[in-house]
């Protein structure tokens, strides 16, 4: 009989948007209860450029980088099939 009922009820997501108040998460009533004691400062939606860590690599120095070590590791295998009996 369960399994009836279960099959005439209809979930619609029409009807749930429809609801005259909806409760709020956890996790935002858990942030509104902290906000209220410490609001959170302004946060930039972007880094300034100014404050980068370190000068960054241009991309042919990567590329070229990254081509040496294949080179390489290429180099290295063959000399050890070259070496084998």
């Amino acid at each position: 009989m369960a399994e009836r009922d279960d099959e005439e009820r209809e979930f619609d997501l029409r009807w749930a948007d429809g609801a005259e108040h909806k409760e709020p998460s956890a996790r935002a009533r858990m942030l509104a209860t902290r906000w209220k004691e410490n609001p959170p400062g302004p946060v930039p939606f972007r880094a300034d450029p100014d404050h980068v860590g370190s000068r960054r690599r241009s991309s042919w120095v990567s590329t070229a980088v990254v081509l040496g070590c294949v080179a390489a590791v290429i180099l290295l295998l063959g000399y050890v099939n070259f070496r084998a009996p």
